[in-house]
């Protein structure tokens, strides 16, 4: 609602302004704005450490597409080169673990893990102790999504990220928290809620697909000014893409003049 309000009276004082009376000449200039948003002040590309390991921390809530974007992005980075391991730091839900493995296995790349149930700090001290010794360039860490249970789920990332910090310190170098595009204005409180315990740097979007505006993240990034980094386009290992705050833009009106026409 913030973000609408301003948005409103921003285009009133276009209107004013430039002397406009048909109102299709507001989608340009409403477009500019969200783009420029979206943009914001700084570079959207993933942030990685000067020497050494880079560690990226992935949180979200379960069935966002979290271990999946793990998957896609270590795929990704190895094929630029990189040498990349994985954390298998959700410990708790059925099948986490196993799910990450075989995303190692169809990547090639080593997964770091423990009995179901470990505590998911000892996961990420021995991977990261695992990535020094074998020369990793990348790691990225899984943690748990379990919201029912938000006191001990937030405690418990909030110490996974102290491990983290007292291995490395300037670690880890990307928070990225992992949204549904479908979801509206529970992923804003999820932004809220996650960020206070792992300070976020920015987000990944999954399932945008046609039937998903995703607008939410317009709202993410004027209240808590997270970039997205990363938007996941369906289930192959090659569906994850860089976030272009234009073509999104674009995508989003053109799906509105459809509906619109449609009506």
């Amino acid at each position: 609602m913030n973000t609408v309000m301003g948005l409103i009276d921003e285009l009133r004082a276009e209107v004013k302004k430039r002397r406009i009376e048909n109102p299709q000449e507001l989608q340009p200039i409403l477009s500019e704005k969200l783009i420029a948003l979206l943009r914001g002040d700084e570079d959207a590309g993933l942030k990685y450490a000067d020497t050494g390991i880079t560690v990226f921390l992935f949180v979200g809530v379960n069935g966002v597409g979290k271990t999946t974007t793990i998957g896609k992005l270590a795929h990704r980075l190895k094929s630029e080169g990189k040498k990349v391991m994985l954390a298998a730091g959700d410990t708790f839900r059925a099948g986490a673990i196993e799910q990450l493995e075989q995303w190692g296995q169809r990547v090639g790349v080593d997964v770091i893990k423990q009995e179901s149930g470990s505590d998911p700090a000892a996961v990420m001290y021995d991977a990261i102790h695992a990535a020094k010794s074998r020369g990793v360039d990348v790691l990225l860490c899984d943690t748990a999504g379990r919201l029912q249970n938000k006191t001990n789920l937030m405690e418990e990332l909030n110490k996974i990220y102290r491990v983290i910090r007292r291995e490395i310190p300037d670690a880890p170098h990307e928070a990225l928290l992992v949204l549904d595009a479908t979801m509206g204005q529970n992923a804003l409180q999820q932004a809220k809620l996650f960020g206070d315990k792992t300070g976020l740097s920015g987000l990944v979007l999954t399932k945008l697909d046609s039937t998903a505006k995703g607008g939410i993240v317009i709202a993410i990034r004027q209240e808590l000014d997270l970039p997205v980094k990363f938007v996941g386009l369906g289930e192959k290992m090659d569906d994850l893409q860089p976030f272009d705050s234009e073509q999104f833009v674009g995508a989003l009106f053109t799906k509105w003049a459809a509906e619109n026409e449609a009506e």
